[in-house]
């Protein structure tokens, strides 16, 4: 379980063609310190397993099914990753419980700053994805916990203030990029607890 609110960003090392996958090394600098194997990372908002530890150098096997589901498909050397280890019992939440399992990928229409210095991100969901988003609602881009604001169809945007920007790897992001998306938790449950009523 995760929050939202990204520790950091890694640096990708390297990636390797292993049986069934991938596998990636990440340098996560300081926040590789106490991190154990079998721990939870997530990357990018979608959580991964610690496979190995390197120095500072973490690396994880992902199956073929979270290089297609994911943004991490399109990751190569030298790409910066949005990093949040997993919530400990009484850390404070400051975002909202995020799981780390991706709905799927979406992609940004719209990112240009304002000019009050604010960032406008504009994303299109996969048509039906609309259902899951409503204004001043929660959702995960790429792991950032983030309020929506106006929504239009599956269309729907988000403001992002300058620090957001240039502490994660939206400093990199651009209009035609995917990014990844976890709906709220709360939302998805009421829809199948009013389907299966019926």
């Amino acid at each position: 379980m995760f929050t939202g609110i990204v520790e950091g960003t890694g640096r990708v090392v390297d990636l390797q063609a292993i049986e069934g996958g991938t596998r990636i090394r990440v340098d996560a600098g300081t926040l590789s310190d106490e991190v154990q194997l079998g721990d939870s990372i997530a990357h990018n908002g979608c959580c991964l397993t610690v496979s190995g530890i390197e120095n500072t150098v973490l690396s994880y096997d992902l199956l073929e099914e979270t290089l297609r589901a994911t943004n991490l498909g399109n990751l190569k050397e030298g790409s910066i990753v949005n990093l949040e280890r997993s919530l400990a019992m009484g850390d404070r939440i400051g975002g909202h419980f995020v799981t780390g399992h991706i709905d799927g990928k979406a992609s940004i229409t719209l990112w240009e700053q304002e000019e009050s210095g604010d960032y406008t991100l504009e994303i299109e969901v996969p048509l039906g994805g609309e259902r899951y988003i409503v204004p001043k609602g929660c959702i995960a881009i790429d792991g950032i916990s983030l309020t929506v604001g106006k929504v239009e169809g599956n269309r729907f945007n988000v403001w992002i203030i300058p620090h957001t920007r240039e502490v994660t790897a939206l400093s990199e992001r651009q209009a035609g990029d995917a990014v990844n998306i976890e709906f709220d938790m709360l939302a998805k449950y009421t829809e199948k607890l009013l389907s299966s009523s019926k």
